[in-house]
């Protein structure tokens, strides 16, 4: 730590941070725009100049850039006085020269660093009278609006999209005062993390299209603090409402995940929770009458439903809460409950859970999946499957660069230096997958195989690492010198880390991966390991820890009628089961109850329907990819705006049902109530109750505000409903009020923050106040309960795995691709997601294309699960013959699919 003097007071700070980090960590506000805590120092803007003395005698001093500045043990700088207020005062006069006078209109405004630093530097008169600039806006894309003319050239959007992000579509042109930020032409933005752009730009050149829509200020927005429900990192996000729907979804800063940043699926994919077509009230069909009930009476025709048949399964969702899954297996009985998952799936999902209970090996945070030197990517093609990690990989790779900086004392936050050193040193990625994907660009080297040569050459490098497992002989003399080449990098790099997943629905990659970082850690005692496995639901391994019956023992008993009816929760059936056994299974629509916050095929053709919340209208506790459980919290009540809805927390459902079956008294009253009863079934949880507060939780007497405290105009919200002002909805579940009435201030007992604000800091750059240090943790820590990181850990995992040998013959064997967009289950009901959804196509490998005459124009038709497929094809380089790749996951191609044979495929003439 060093010491140093602000305007006469003494600051302890940490000697690694540049003058404006170190300032704005210890609250010292300082006004900036090209900084940021992700990007470095560029010293661009010059908006954060302050003037440095050269001793307590100098009466002049210097101006002198925070941003470019190391701090200096006894350094002594003034930030308030008339000198550096001026300069300050004048270089943002010229900034905004050319700057349009449209903040009423614009989108960011109440939400713009831009408004925050200019009412820091006291500027409110521009004497500039001539014609400002302009500039053609451009088309991005669906979610991105372009403003060029509100550009302040601070070069964050560039250094974000190219230098952090690895884009490519995208720059800066033109020169002086004429500077340009886009692409070449109009298109589509091609970066999974384009989202970010929006709260990375300081004012209102790149903003929310989505929110735009349906456009509110940031004041008068009510929030909660969620999880991402789009795949298995658990990115921490910001949810906000306007009258009964979700308006916008920002970044929740989060030190060891998501930190600054959220892809763009799970910052767009939000509009399906707005659906006008969403299920609002029970419906039960009887002989194809459709009968509109309220909740007393859905309740009683669902505990009849189960006085009628003798064993009823319950089918759980990875994608719904612990606290749903566990009412609905309390309401079936254990023996009764299935999680859903197909048998493949299981298997993995198995397999990774032991690992993290039981295994010794190094489970990273995403945050910190940046610090390895050498990555070993199985099967997981993550771009399209978990984008968070990808970006850390790409992070990753250039560490490196700031090891080499270290060693000749240059200091991390000097982006301009780290950027040219990143061109000629990065460290090592080695990719295995079935055919092309977007980290191919930054990879050592990539291999394409099947899963069983994935297998075959992992299994070989297992084999180099310890000599005691399966020697593998069937490999050619080039994959022989990459596998001693792999070997080799994985022993001799500081850390190691080997990332597999549930993607590609084989056991036999996580098992190979396993063998990979167990040889390691035994074989190099001084040698950190990591490993990572992604699963592909947000939930999976929430469900996973709770058992239950595959999905696939659940059809086979109810087809050979061992099983008189069915409950699904928040489940479609059609994703993961074919078509014809789907509606071979609804045929007996009188035996299947359904409930979900989504009319999916499942829901449409079920007897009894009971309409649920979604994530946005409920709080409950999912588990991520490393093992933690995380609280994502309600954001307004759907009830409070049409008093005729009939929504309800699925848990709330299902045991009120079972209240009415055995006539007992209601037990779960909130949220807590639920947790406190699967906790005693499932010890594993018990840490939650430990670190999460509960509903009772107080700071001075108050609740946390929802809203900021400008929030306006709550009378109008149910304005067209009744004029009368009705008392705001309570929530019993959580510490939150449902009103701006309440605790907002950065506190070390509130992790779980609704929204970013603080006095003079409307935009995202409040997160810095509710930093211990800038872009370090909160002042609360980070939010979550590590389920196994304190368990004891006492099996010795290796597998004698010997691959089986990919037989290339007459059948062609089908493989899962993934899309960002179109892949997870809920966000294809989303209105702006389905316009970027890629049209389904099958792929197949160049060599049997040319071999069968196949065209790029070509339609093949095959015939699987008994059901007939048409597709365009697409060729791959890269995938090996006899594959096809089919969308897997997206409406109409099942998970079932995965590994089956076709027999026959041929090309559609018309």
């Amino acid at each position: 730590m060093f010491r140093i003097y602000v305007d006469s007071k003494i600051y302890d700070v940490n000697e690694s941070e540049n003058l404006l980090q170190a300032c704005l960590s210890v609250g010292i506000d300082i006004p900036y725009f090209c900084w940021h805590p992700l990007l470095g120092s560029l010293g661009a803007c010059r908006q954060c100049a302050v003037t440095q003395y050269n001793d307590f005698e100098d009466p002049k001093g210097r101006l002198i850039m925070s941003c470019m500045t190391p701090v200096t043990d006894g350094a002594i700088i003034s930030t308030n006085n008339i000198e550096s207020e001026v300069f300050r005062s004048l270089v943002i006069e010229l900034l905004l020269t050319n700057h349009p006078h449209d903040c009423p209109i614009c989108e960011e405004g109440g939400h713009c660093h831009l408004q925050d630093m200019t009412v820091m530097t006291k500027h409110n008169i521009r004497n500039f009278r001539f014609k400002k600039r302009t500039h053609k806006n451009q088309y991005l894309g669906s979610f991105i609006k372009h403003e060029m003319n509100r550009c302040i050239a601070c070069y964050r959007c560039v250094r974000y999209y190219n230098d952090y992000a690895d884009g490519t579509d995208f720059g800066v042109y033109g020169s002086n005062n004429n500077i340009y930020f886009g692409r070449i032409e109009d298109g589509v933005l091609e970066s999974e993390h384009s989202g970010n752009l929006v709260e990375l730009c300081p004012t209102g050149v790149f903003t929310d299209k989505t929110h735009s829509k349906k456009y509110n200020r940031k004041w008068d927005m009510q929030y909660g603090p969620g999880v991402c429900h789009n795949c298995s990192v658990g990115c921490n996000i910001s949810v906000g409402e306007r009258y009964g729907e979700v308006r916008r979804i920002e970044n929740r800063y989060h030190e060891n995940i998501n930190h600054y940043l959220i892809c763009d699926l799970g910052r767009f994919g939000y509009s399906h929770t707005n659906l006008i077509t969403r299920p609002k009230k029970p419906v039960y069909i009887n002989n194809k009458n459709s009968t509109v009930l309220n909740f007393t009476k859905a309740v009683e025709f669902a505990a009849d439903f189960f006085q009628k048949y003798n064993r009823i399964i319950g089918v759980g969702s990875s994608r719904s809460s612990i606290e749903n899954n566990f009412a609905l297996q309390e309401l079936v009985g254990t023996e009764n409950f299935s999680h859903g998952m197909s048998e493949k799936e299981e298997q993995c999902v198995k397999l990774i859970l032991d690992v993290l209970q039981d295994s010794d090996i190094y489970i990273p945070c995403l945050k910190e999946i940046e610090t390895y030197d050498v990555i070993l990517v199985l099967g997981e093609d993550l771009t399209q499957t978990s984008p968070r990690v990808a970006l850390a990989i790409r992070q990753a790779i250039k560490k490196k660069a700031y090891d080499i900086a270290s060693l000749y004392g240059i200091p991390q936050w000097n982006s301009n230096s780290i950027s040219h050193i990143t061109e000629n040193y990065k460290n090592s990625l080695y990719i295995m997958h079935t055919h092309e994907n977007k980290l191919d660009d930054i990879s050592e080297w990539s291999y394409f195989g099947s899963i069983y040569e994935q297998v075959n050459l992992s299994s070989a490098i297992a084999y180099e690492l310890d000599k005691n497992l399966p020697e593998i002989t069937n490999l050619s003399s080039v994959l022989k010198e990459k596998v001693l080449l792999i070997a080799n990098k994985l022993l001799s790099s500081k850390k190691s880390l080997i990332i597999s997943g549930t993607h590609s629905f084989s056991t036999s990659i996580i098992k190979s991966a396993i063998n990979i970082a167990k040889s390691l850690k035994i074989n190099n005692i001084n040698h950190h390991v990591g490993l990572t496995f992604l699963t592909s639901s947000s939930n999976s391994l929430g469900l996973g820890l709770m058992g239950g019956m595959s999905l696939d023992s659940m059809i086979k008993e109810f087809r050979e009628k061992k099983v008189d009816a069915v409950i699904f929760m928040e489940y479609d059936l059609y994703r993961f089961a074919s078509k014809h056994d789907c509606d071979v299974f609804f045929k007996q629509q009188e035996k299947i109850i359904t409930i979900d916050h989504q009319y999916t095929e499942t829901y449409k053709k079920s007897g009894l329907k009971l309409p649920s919340t979604s994530f946005a209208e409920t709080s409950g506790t999912i588990v991520n990819f490393e093992g933690r459980a995380q609280r994502f919290f309600q954001v307004y009540d759907p009830i409070f705006y049409d008093k005729s809805n009939c929504l309800y927390e699925s848990w709330k459902w299902l045991h009120f049902i079972k209240s009415k079956i055995h006539k007992t008294e209601i037990s779960w009253f909130n949220l807590d109530d639920v947790t406190k009863e699967y906790i005693k079934k499932y010890p594993i949880f018990e840490d939650i109750r430990k670190n999460e507060p509960d509903a009772n939780f107080r700071i001075h007497g108050q609740k946390i505000a929802r809203s900021p405290i400008r929030s306006s105009g709550r009378t109008a919200l149910r304005a067209d409903i009744n004029i009368h002002e009705p008392a705001q909805p309570e929530d019993v579940n959580t510490m939150f009020s449902f009103s701006m009435e309440g605790y907002n201030q950065p506190n070390k007992l509130i992790p779980h923050i609704p929204f970013a604000w603080f006095p003079g800091w409307n935009s995202p750059q409040a997160w810095n106040k509710f930093q211990t240090k800038i872009g370090q943790n909160l002042i609360s820590g980070d939010s979550g309960t590590y389920l196994f990181k304190k368990k004891k850990k006492t099996k010795n995992f290796y597998f004698n795995l010997i691959p089986k040998n990919f037989m290339k013959g007459k059948y062609w064997y089908i493989i899962p691709y993934y899309h960002l967009f179109g892949n997870e289950e809920l966000t294809q009901y989303s209105s702006t997601i389905q316009e970027n959804i890629p049209f389904e196509y099958a792929l197949i490998s160049l060599i049997d294309g040319v071999e069968l005459g196949f065209k790029e124009d070509s339609i093949v038709e095959f015939n699987c699960l008994n059901e007939d497929y048409r597709l365009k094809i697409r060729f791959s380089k890269c995938l090996h013959e006899k594959q096809i790749g089919l969308p897997i996951g997206r409406k109409g191609f099942p998970i079932a699919l995965v590994g089956k044979k076709i027999k026959f495929l041929q090309e559609f003439v018309e």
